[in-house]
């Protein structure tokens, strides 16, 4: 490496030169405060303040830009710890079509470089640009790194690029600068590399596991480095076996591009803890068309509801029922959601509620007619009539019963995975 060199034109840290710089061909981009980068993209008076994007103030933190993150607002905190770091903060509730729709465009010019892209999660996927030199006229270093230039120019934020020769290490490489940040890890160097840094590091090492480490006096990575692969496989067993290999850059797992989506779901968290059946209904249906929506626009259909409680002391409880034929209709899948609820309308107060669907499949063999329902046909092309309408006018167009002037009482939570960056 060449540490100590800074760019002459603007004085950053930047690596000049690698033994290894043009063999390597495995890269991992991470979005850089993906939902918040957007939001300032298209607000350019945002810029240069502190922005979270979250849910309201019983709701958790998606995403904080740079500049919030300086107070200490961190993905995943709960909103009124953010606030409180930070109340100077501009909230913005979650858009996730919005930030769906760049994530396509993000994703579109990965596979304009390789075809073989694996996403991991809205804002960050591997990319294996093996073979692809004499397609590009130019290793792989320089694709991705003409890569984060152009996401910047075309779509209006920024990336961190991380590239190595395995999955792990250019994961770990992407998060070494950020934000646009350009970082290489080699293979010669990673066991040293890796050596002084924390066990935390190791994908896969959790907050928990990470204080079980530390409780038999394991800390850093090196620390794991001088320890035989038996006596791991002894004390942590399998987990023992990932950190034998990881701990010395050892990672032969491959990017596989057919990494579908296994479930499509909606939640919200709400402003005050509810617990009456009037007022879970109604959120139960809207949630519901929103899960349906997305199914829709994704050509998809699920075999199984899956209905999600929180409790006000924050247990979460999952119940889900598997259907005889995969569905994508709002009013089918509101329906069973209804009849999990029931179950759970017990005068326990919850604090969320999330509907979703998963065993999915194409949306060919969805919803064929219900020959004990007879009305479920008729509900279903009033179904279809309104996704027109609403296609035509905006979603407000036309509301149920269940939902209409009830949705204030909920604030959206965001996705269920905060964007970590």
């Amino acid at each position: 490496m060449a540490a100590g060199l800074r760019c002459e034109r603007c004085g950053s840290p930047r690596l000049v030169r690698h033994a290894e710089l043009y063999r390597l061909h495995l890269a991992h981009i991470d979005c850089d405060a993906f939902y918040a980068a957007i939001e300032k993209r298209d607000n350019p008076a945002l810029k240069d303040r502190p922005v979270i994007v979250g849910g309201g103030r019983r709701g958790v933190v998606s995403t904080a830009c740079y500049i919030a993150r300086i107070h200490g607002v961190r993905s995943a905190m709960p909103m009124f710890k953010a606030l409180a770091a930070c109340p100077e903060a501009v909230v913005i509730q979650p858009d996730m079509e919005k930030y769906a729709r760049v994530c396509l465009d993000v994703r579109t010019m990965m596979q304009m470089l390789t075809p073989l892209v694996e996403p991991i999660s809205i804002d960050e996927a591997f990319l294996d640009l093996s073979g692809t030199e004499r397609l590009h006229g130019k290793p792989p270093a320089m694709v991705l790194a003409g890569f984060a230039v152009a996401v910047e120019k075309e779509i209006g934020i920024t990336v961190s690029a991380g590239l190595s020769y395995c999955k792990f290490l250019a994961k770990v490489a992407s998060e070494l600068n950020k934000p646009r940040g350009y970082s290489v890890i080699g293979e010669a160097e990673a066991a040293s590399f890796l050596a002084p840094r924390p066990v935390g590091t190791i994908w896969g090492v959790g907050k928990a596991f990470e204080a079980t480490l530390e409780r038999d006096g394991i800390r850093t990575i090196g620390q794991l480095q001088v320890l035989e692969r038996g006596e791991l496989l002894r004390r942590y067993g399998a987990m023992g076996d990932r950190l034998f290999h990881l701990a010395r850059g050892h990672d032969t797992r491959l990017v596989h591009p057919d990494n579908d989506a296994k479930s499509v779901s909606a939640e919200t968290t709400f402003d005050a803890d509810l617990a009456s059946p009037g007022d879970l209904v109604p959120m139960l249906r809207a949630l519901s068309e929103k899960v349906s929506q997305r199914l829709k626009r994704a050509r998809l259909a699920g075999r199984t509801v899956v209905l999600k409680l929180k409790t006000h002391d924050f247990r979460i409880r999952t119940r889900s029922r598997q259907l005889g034929d995969p569905t994508r209709l709002a009013d089918r899948i509101f329906h069973v959601g209804l009849q999990l609820l029931e179950k759970e309308t017990d005068g326990t107060r919850y604090r969320l509620l999330g509907i979703g669907v998963s065993d999915l499949s194409g949306a060919d063999t969805a919803d064929p007619p219900d020959l004990v329902d007879v009305k479920a046909h008729k509900r279903a092309l009033a179904e279809v009539a309104i996704d027109g309408l609403r296609e035509k006018f905006g979603r407000t167009a036309v509301e149920t019963g269940y939902t209409f002037g009830s949705i204030r009482k909920a604030q959206p939570a965001g996705p269920l995975v905060p964007d970590e960056d």
